[in-house]
């Protein structure tokens, strides 16, 4: 069984930042995740994080998502997958396709390139309301993903990221390429030692 969370960093609109990033965290078991959330409540970071349900990169110290990232690194098997959506130079995408679309688009995209064959629980943070739009997400991604090669068993969930440890880690990661892609400080992904898969679309 492999476990997926899915979160991105950014905004589609036409209008707001420059680049929409998304990642994709791939880990072979969730409780090194857990552990390393539940060290930090306990220890280092117990007065910063008391009154946090969740951790969140844009609600958080410096210290404490660089200790994310670091640990992450030593978690064994984790991989990361990231696309780069700049919308100076896909300003076309915007008159063909709705703002749900284009984020479905650009989740395919990244979908297209994990190739795994192992049973799979996705998960994605939880922003789509409509029940209908979640589908529409779902379908596409899994329509995408192995690029249409036989797939195990695949669940796919749209769950809060104050329940899951590895949205929140994801959310790290997501928030960290956007820091160097959009405001050019790779303080962050500096950090990043793992097998990580990252494109621009």
């Amino acid at each position: 069984m492999k476990y997926m969370f899915l979160d991105e960093s950014g905004d589609p609109g036409i209008r707001g930042s420059n680049y929409l990033i998304i990642a994709s965290l791939l880990v072979e078991d969730t409780q090194p995740l857990r552990k390393i959330i539940k060290n930090m409540r306990r220890n280092k970071f117990k007065k910063e994080l008391k009154k946090a349900n969740e951790i969140k990169a844009n609600s958080s110290s410096d210290a404490v998502i660089k200790h994310m990232i670091t640990a992450l690194n030593n978690v064994v098997g984790a991989k990361l997958h990231c696309v780069v959506f700049e919308k100076r130079t896909n300003k076309r995408l915007f008159h063909q396709k709705d703002l749900n679309s284009l984020y479905n688009y650009i989740a395919g995209a990244l979908a297209k390139q994990i190739k795994i064959q192992d049973n799979i629980i996705i998960r994605i943070d939880r922003s789509k309301g409509k029940q209908t739009l979640r589908q529409e997400f779902d379908n596409y991604f899994l329509d995408n993903l192995n690029e249409g090669s036989e797939l195990g068993n695949v669940e796919i969930y749209h769950s809060n990221s104050n329940s899951w440890e590895g949205l929140q880690f994801v959310d790290i990661i997501a928030w960290s390429y956007f820091q160097s892609f959009e405001h050019r400080n790779h303080s962050y992904v500096d950090l990043i030692d793992m097998d990580c898969k990252l494109f621009e679309l």
